[in-house]
Order: structure tokens, then sequence, then C-alpha cells
């Protein structure tokens, strides 16, 4: 079964979704010049995560939306153990949102200027004034009602044991007094370790689990320090067993 479906991989699976990426590409970066950016900037991408997904018939299982209220804008915070991350929350999660993400995203082809286009938030960590205007964006955008997903981690796990979470995203959720949502992601790792980028897609199921939002307590230090302690150990109780525990990552 293995080889068959990496065969399928070769010629099925990896050929669509090479397809399926510039035409959303292309839709985005159009629909959001001529068009509302936040329609644009999230539907093409959330049909192409689910297609994804679904065309490497990877399981899904989604636990908690319930949890969730849909006229509420919220400060998202996932673990990020791999590449899949994007797919699992993209296709997934079913909020309209933005994105914060590595600068270096934007040097992909047709993907970069996507982003770029669909308001997404890149974040540049090449001094304190540029990180400064990263974190302005993002708080205009939450301003506007959007809500926001930021692994705090800032970088995919060689483990997929979770690392330290950065307080970026707190002080955000804590400024405009946000609630925090935080999403634990397992399966992700199976599916596509970070050392081994360049190999074939192992089968494996996926899980997003949403916890209970964490309110605002209070504003400033306290009430950051609660929303991100309590978002470190929410995320952490939903890992499976073989990936609980702090794994110091080089890459932070």
């Amino acid at each position: 079964m293995k080889y068959l479906y990496r065969i399928y991989q070769l010629f099925i699976a990896i050929p669509i979704f090479l397809v399926a990426s510039i035409l959303t590409s292309l839709t985005t970066t159009l629909g959001s010049m001529v068009g509302d950016g936040h329609f644009w900037g999230y539907y093409p991408g959330k049909w192409w995560s689910w297609l994804t997904i679904r065309i490497l018939m990877l399981p899904v299982r989604v636990e908690g939306r319930e949890n969730l209220d849909k006229n509420q804008s919220y400060v998202f915070v996932a673990n990020h153990q791999g590449a899949f991350d994007i797919f699992l929350i993209y296709g997934f999660l079913n909020r309209n949102f933005k994105w914060m993400m590595k600068k270096g995203i934007r040097k992909i082809p047709l993907v970069g200027i996507a982003c770029e286009y669909a308001h997404h938030i890149f974040v540049d960590k090449s001094g304190p004034s540029k990180i400064r205007a990263s974190y302005d964006k993002a708080r205009e955008t939450l301003k506007e009602g959007m809500s926001l997903v930021v692994f705090p981690e800032g970088a995919r796990s060689f483990t997929g044991h979770m690392g330290v979470f950065r307080r970026g995203a707190f002080m955000l959720a804590d400024e405009l007094q946000l609630p925090v949502v935080p999403l634990t992601i397992n399966g992700s790792f199976d599916v596509k370790p970070r050392t081994k980028d360049l190999y074939w897609i192992f089968w494996h199921p996926l899980t997003l689990t949403i916890h209970k939002p964490i309110k605002p307590k209070g504003k400033g230090p306290e009430n950051i320090k609660n929303q991100m302690e309590r978002s470190y150990e929410a995320v952490m109780s939903g890992l499976e067993p073989k990936y609980q525990g702090f794994v110091e990552n080089p890459d932070q």
C-alpha cells in the first residue's frame, strides 16, 4: 500500500495540487485586486486547503467548534507541527481570518503575491521597526473585526513536540481585549516531518482541537501572562502522549 500511495501521489495528487495552487493564487490575487480582499483572501485558500487534504485521502477530525461564537473575533494560537498545519486550519477551522506568517513566504512564486493581496501579515524580524510595523498591521486587521491565526512558536517543530510561545500574539489580544483560542494540531508531523520536506507525504489522520476561548482578565502584563500560560497548557493537553512535553527548538 505504501508504494501504491506514492505512485498515486506522483501521478495524480501532485499534478492536481500544482494546478490547484496556480489557480488559487491567481484567483486570490485578481479577486482581491478588484473585489473584497477579506472574501477573496479567504475562500479560494480555504477550498485549496480542503482539496489538498482530500486528494491525499487524509482523514480529518475537528473537535470543539461549539466553543466559538460566530460574531466574535479571536486570536487563534496553534502549535506548529508541520507544513500541513496550514492546510488543516485553512481548510477546516471554518472561520474567516488572516495569517501571521514568515516574510520568507513572500518570495514563493505566485503564493507570496497572493498572500500579500489577501492582506495576510508578513512578520519581518530584521529589526525592531520592522517587527513593530508587522504588529501594527495585525492590530489594524483585528480592529476591522477579523480574526487572526498565529503560530506563537514561530517555527515548525523538528520533533513534533512544542517549543516555547512568544508573547506577540498575546500582546495584541491584550491591547484589543480579545479572547485567545488555543488550537491543538495532531498528525501533521506524522504526515510531513520537517526533516523530510523533500520527501513523500505519509498517510496519517489529522485532528484539529478547538479549545475554549480564554477571555481577558484585566489589561497588561498579568493578563498577557495568564492568556499565554493557559494557552500553552491547553494546546499541550490536547497533544498525543508521544508528543507531550517541551523539547527545545533551535530554530526559535
